[in-house]
């Protein structure tokens, strides 16, 4: 007995393996599975990042063509919009300690939880990520979700055994992000909190000048790439 997903929308199915190739749904009868091995399937839950809530930016595109290439695959996706909270701040230590009650974050959480990997994107802004999507991620973090301390004083990682991939679009040439600004809020990103909390490994993308006319087939190429990496669950 298996549990992977079907491309008919069902979640995890426990299936028998009738012949090579031949797959029993234990839902109904269903032969469309995603490309690649079922025995593979990963959950998935991709963090859109960009602040504005009617949508329709690059970072929506890039978020919805990862996705389709992953459901293509046979792999389940979830995906939290950012851009859709109103959270208040978290000002003092209690409220980072105490355990959530707000139920986005609760449902964040369980998101994130089951996830076996992990998709970030967002736009760079004021050379770090939006303060939308920063506020979200203290507030997944709250209750010791993320990182805690024991009774023995030790580091518990929350994120263990899951990977990510951090997806960055910006305004400035990539090259210039990393070499002269030294990618400082994706290596925080990536190091102080991710990689803390026990992900690994994490990967990332930048994408750079991604505005104008110009760079249109730049976009396309980008559209493409994410569906592969989708696919790949990667």
């Amino acid at each position: 007995m298996r549990i992977f997903a079907c491309r008919c929308g069902s979640a995890f199915l426990r299936s028998v393996v009738l012949r090579r190739g031949s797959y029993d749904c234990a839902r109904h009868d269903c032969t469309e599975w995603g490309e690649g091995d079922p025995f593979m399937t990963k959950r998935i839950a991709i963090i859109q990042g960009h602040p504005d809530p009617q949508g329709g930016h690059f970072c929506h595109a890039l978020a919805d063509s990862y996705r389709a290439g992953a459901e293509a695959a046979g792999h389940v996706v979830d995906i939290i919009d950012t851009g859709q909270f109103d959270l208040p701040h978290i000002r003092n230590q209690a409220q980072w300690k105490a355990p959530p009650t707000d139920e986005r974050i609760l449902h964040m959480q369980a998101i994130v939880g089951a996830a076996d990997h992990l998709v970030i994107i967002y736009p760079l802004w004021l050379g770090d990520m939006p303060a939308i999507l920063k506020s979200a991620l203290e507030h997944l973090s709250c209750g010791g979700f993320v990182m805690s301390v024991d009774d023995k004083g030790r580091w518990q990682q929350g994120l263990k055994g899951k990977s990510a991939r951090v997806v960055v679009t910006m305004g400035m040439p990539a090259l210039v992000y990393r070499l002269y600004f030294l990618s400082h809020s994706l290596k925080s990103l990536e190091r102080n909190i991710l990689k803390f909390a026990g992900v690994k490994p994490v990967r990332t993308t930048l994408m750079g000048r991604v505005e104008g006319e110009s760079r249109a087939a730049q976009r396309e190429a980008w559209l493409t790439q994410m569906h592969s990496l989708g696919g790949d669950a990667a």
